[in-house]
């Protein structure tokens, strides 16, 4: 899943970072409000994490305009503002959540596994193809309740897949859910990880069906 971070605090950016990497996000960072909203009209993301504080263009007027565009893309404002009204004023804008610095990360964590499962219109925590099953809480793949043991790469691409289980997912969007646009990245690659991860995927009853000229489907029952 690809997350786009607007924070200008470069320490806490680098650091939240690195330890959203680590549950096997995407995450790109941005420190001024500008970028950010050049980045969500030209680029898609599962979520965004938005400061208010930002920048040459607020953290309010980036949410604005992104709501402007019709956008129905999760945001999860996290900011030094804990008045009340501050809170009231960034839902009635168009925030999905809002959270208070200094924070929580396993409550961070937990806020936004419930935006993408409501996101998804997933709100079971378990998902299920066949006998594959994800948990969105602890992150984890297991086919017969024995865990799948993937690269973050391969946990990025089935995450992606699995979460619209049955449903066309055009190649565009998983190249956009493995990658960040800074990656210099071949064409076949993702045709690779398609490779790697249906061999991976031979003992259970889930399968990586290919659409000419459409993307991918994860299906429990061959097309």
């Amino acid at each position: 899943m690809r997350i786009l971070l607007v924070e200008d605090n470069v320490q806490l950016s680098e650091w939240l970072a690195r330890t959203l990497e680590r549950e096997r996000y995407v995450v790109e960072c941005v420190g001024n409000g500008e970028e950010a909203n050049f980045r969500l009209r030209t680029e898609v993301y599962d979520l965004v994490i938005l400061d208010l504080g930002l920048p040459q263009m607020r953290g309010e007027d980036v949410l604005r305009r992104l709501r402007a565009r019709n956008s129905h893309m999760p945001v999860l404002i996290l900011t030094a503002r804990d008045d009340v009204q501050s809170r009231i004023h960034g839902l009635d804008i168009g925030a999905d959540d809002y959270m208070i610095k200094p924070f929580d990360v396993a409550e961070l964590e937990a806020r936004i596994r419930v935006l993408l499962r409501r996101s998804a219109n997933q709100m079971n925590p378990l998902v299920q193809c066949g006998n594959l099953m994800f948990d969105t809480n602890t992150q984890q793949f297991s086919v017969n309740q024995q865990p799948l043991l993937l690269t973050p790469r391969e946990h990025a691409l089935l995450h992606t897949l699995m979460m619209k289980v049955g449903k066309t997912v055009s190649k565009q969007a998983i190249f956009e859910a493995l990658f960040t646009v800074n990656e210099s990245v071949s064409s076949d690659a993702i045709e690779i990880y398609i490779h790697r991860l249906r061999k991976k995927l031979q003992s259970s009853q889930a399968c990586i069906v290919t659409l000419r000229g459409l993307g991918y489907l994860l299906t429990h029952d061959a097309i």
